[in-house]
């Protein structure tokens, strides 16, 4: 295998051969915090933006807090409201919720790509046999994982003081660099988590998934606690509920930093300690390799990827079957509590829901069903990227196998993989609501769970053309998309905007069933363009070189 130049090359002058892993691990983590740091602080002065041009009125500010400040529905989705009628509250509002779970998804994905995945890329091969200990390597890319954190809470602290510094939205510096603080909370504990999975897991899909199994749970303790069943004091045990309790522009509070920073320490501690008593290249819990033998699925390059893949999909379909339950089953309470608020009337409107009750609330729930469902979409595409990036793809195709039938089949496979998740969404939601006496029919309910697929499958061809045209923009292309997507929809739901920029958002298109009827036209044009995109990739793919990182 050929050494990285980054790795073989003689140290520059003045730098330490042994914090070589560390300066790699910083120089990726934090070109990728800067990125999503400038995201943060995007959707920070759009929400304090919004405010203020769609709430102008005393009377408006007043009928916003009366509709959403007590809303234990909206509650159990966004986070508790704080203070509505000022563009603190607002501000706070709209984002720290939302901000909290991507920060914890882009935190898990880089602690186990920059650990688990360089290792099973085999740099780390090369690092170890320099001047370094696997304890002293660790607790240098946890160094580096830091920078890529000190990058995301810089450039977000910067935009927020900014924003702050206007005469309209006043945020005081204190108050604007608190706020990105908590904003970047969750990013913290979950790149220590996805570093702990690393060391617990085999392959950086497995970290990925134990990763994925531990915000699933912490997300639904935070619903659970928010959804006013008399279980406030479970905030106390989710990292973020922690991050709700900050109270960030309205009331802060810097105890709950002392869970926060202590669970960090912890888990960081128990990363280095961990990594000191492994070989490279094995894990505390290790792949079964001494068990009996499990041909079933091996006997083509279908089934190879089936079995790769089947980690991420079992986590995802996990967590997408348990929120869905969850969100059928308070359906009917939070119906109610929807009905009769012109606030939340005008962001239904404005999302393009028409219905009232159940249907109204589980149309809102299905939005975030689908923004996870994109997510699994993006993951097998960054998978099938990977399969060539790493160099696994040539010992395949070195077989009497075809580019065209090899990433044919895998964008097959995430098709079935999104339709099925797509269904069940329905399936497990019908049965939550069935549970809590909601009285929905399951047909309404299933239909609305497929049209969750079609923004996905968009994403699955969209992420095909790039692997075809531009292999090394994958992850980049990709994820963009869904960003932007979501950040479209999050300003556009509670804003008038112009209808052309809310038609650049994949959720846009996609109707919010079952709160109004399925648009099978638009969900099938979204899904005939995905198609076509992926039939171009494949037909690019066939006509260059496979390209490594």
């Amino acid at each position: 295998m050929p050494a990285d130049p980054a790795v073989s090359a003689p140290a520059a002058a003045g730098r330490l051969p042994s914090t070589v892993v560390a300066r790699l691990t910083a120089k990726k983590a934090a070109r990728s915090g800067a990125l999503w740091g400038y995201f943060f602080g995007i959707c920070v002065a759009s929400s304090a933006l919004t405010y203020l041009s769609s709430y102008k009125t005393r009377a408006a500010r007043e009928n916003l807090v009366a509709s959403f400040g007590s809303n234990t529905a909206l509650a159990a989705l966004f986070g508790p409201a704080h203070q509505l009628q000022t563009v603190a509250g607002f501000t706070a509002y709209k984002v720290l919720g939302f901000l909290s779970i991507v920060g914890a998804v882009w935190g898990l994905l880089a602690g186990t790509r920059l650990l688990r995945g360089e290792e099973d890329a085999g740099r780390w091969e090369l690092l170890l046999a320099g001047q370094t200990t696997r304890r002293g390597a660790a607790a240098q890319a946890l160094a580096g994982l830091s920078a890529g954190l000190a990058a995301l809470f810089a450039v977000t602290a910067l935009v927020t003081v900014v924003t702050g510094r206007s005469s309209k939205v006043h945020f005081a510096v204190g108050e604007a660099v608190f706020f990105a603080l908590a904003l970047v909370c969750s990013a913290a504990v979950f790149l220590a988590v996805g570093a702990l999975a690393s060391q617990l897991a085999a392959t950086r899909r497995q970290a990925a998934a134990y990763g994925g199994y531990a915000l699933g749970a912490c997300y639904v303790l935070r619903m659970v606690a928010d959804s006013g069943v008399g279980l406030d004091w479970l905030r106390w045990a989710t990292p973020f509920g922690w991050v709700e309790l900050l109270q960030p522009l309205t009331a802060p509070d810097w105890l709950p930093l002392l869970p926060t920073a202590t669970f960090i320490v912890a888990l960081a501690g128990a990363t280095v300690h961990l990594a000191g008593t492994r070989d490279l290249g094995a894990s505390v819990f290790p792949d079964r390799s001494s068990a009996p033998m499990h041909p079933r699925l091996l006997n083509g390059a279908l089934g190879l990827a089936a079995r790769l893949m089947r980690p991420a999909v079992v986590a995802w379909g996990a967590a997408l079957a348990v929120t869905a339950f969850i969100f059928g089953f308070i359906a009917k309470p939070a119906g109610v509590a929807l009905s009769g608020s012109n606030s939340i009337n005008r962001v239904l409107s404005h999302l393009g829901a028409h219905g009232a009750g159940a249907d109204a609330y589980l149309g809102i729930a299905f939005l975030m069903m689908s923004i996870m469902l994109v997510f699994v979409a993006a993951g097998q595409v960054t998978a099938s990227r990977a399969e060539e990036a790493e160099g696994r793809l040539d010992i395949l195709l070195v077989r009497p196998l075809s580019r065209w039938s090899w990433l044919g089949g895998r964008v097959l496979e995430a098709t079935a993989v999104l339709v099925v998740g797509g269904l069940g969404v329905g399936v497990f939601a019908w049965l939550g609501a069935a549970s809590g006496h909601a009285g929905l029919p399951f047909s309404s309910i299933v239909d609305a769970g497929l049209n969750l697929a079609p923004p996905a499958l968009f994403v699955v061809g969209v992420g095909a053309l790039v692997i075809g045209v531009w292999p090394r923009a994958t992850s980049i292309a990709t994820y963009g998309l869904i960003v932007w997507s979501m950040l479209v929809t999050l300003v556009g739901g509670f804003s008038n905007n112009n209808h052309w920029l809310l038609d650049t958002s994949l959720f846009h298109q996609m109707a919010p069933a079952p709160a109004s009827a399925p648009n099978w036209t638009a969900g099938g044009v979204m899904t005939a363009i995905g198609a076509a995109a992926a039939m171009v990739g494949a037909a690019a793919f066939r006509r260059r070189d496979l390209v490594g990182e």
